[in-house]
């Protein structure tokens, strides 16, 4: 979830690489899932996330937007989340015991918690929720390691395209002032981006890169 906010009032004023170390390492959340209740619509989902999801639970978009996921209107764009179930509120894919029942495939906002992403005009950075995590004695950690994730480098690139992407968007969407042309947009991620299949034995990357290639609204 973006946030246009002063970085010296959530973070320790600093800015980390993926070789930086940062002290974010929570000890494996033992006993603890509060960042994984009462998040409301937060926890936003790119399509590398929707990918990784439906291609480990072998199921689809639409299966997951039934059950685990929902839709809702993100700077005026329709953008999916973790949906949060029953009366605390809790992340549909949490078990009763507390524990993450996808880690090894959880999406890329909870990959990052405690950090949070700094759009620059070239890249991201990477900063350190100062008052997000309550688990006391975090030890540090690389940035890289943190983020879970194969081919960082190539990671940080379709985050990067995928922020700009729908920024230009955003930027269309106030210019233009037609709820019209905004359901078009809308329409256009939800289907080009998220509900057409992908090929789930070839690179994301590289599908990705091909849907973004052929927008029409690029």
């Amino acid at each position: 979830m973006k946030r246009e906010v002063d970085l010296s009032e959530i973070s320790d004023g600093k800015l980390y690489g993926i070789n930086d170390m940062v002290k974010a390492d929570c000890k494996d959340c033992r006993g603890c899932s509060d960042c994984c209740q009462g998040m409301g619509q937060s926890v936003t989902l790119d399509p590398l996330d929707c990918y990784r999801l439906c291609k480990n639970l072998s199921c689809t978009m639409e299966t997951l937007l039934q059950n685990n996921l929902e839709l809702n209107v993100v700077a005026g764009i329709v953008i999916p989340n973790l949906k949060m179930a029953d009366e605390k509120e809790r992340c549909s894919f949490l078990s009763q015991e507390g524990r993450c029942q996808i880690h090894s495939f959880r999406p890329g906002i909870c990959r990052l918690f405690p950090l949070g992403r700094a759009y620059e005009e070239e890249g991201i950075r990477y900063f350190l929720q100062s008052n997000e995590c309550k688990m006391e004695g975090k030890s540090k950690v690389k940035v890289k390691k943190w983020l879970d994730t194969t081919d960082v480098k190539q990671y940080e690139i379709f985050v990067f395209q995928w922020y700009r992407y729908l920024k230009d968007l955003e930027e269309r969407v106030k210019k233009e002032n037609d709820p019209t042309f905004t359901n078009q947009v809308s329409m256009h991620v939800l289907k080009d981006f998220y509900l057409m299949p992908y090929d789930m034995e070839q690179d994301f990357f590289s599908q990705f890169e091909r849907r973004l290639e052929a927008s029409s609204f690029l």
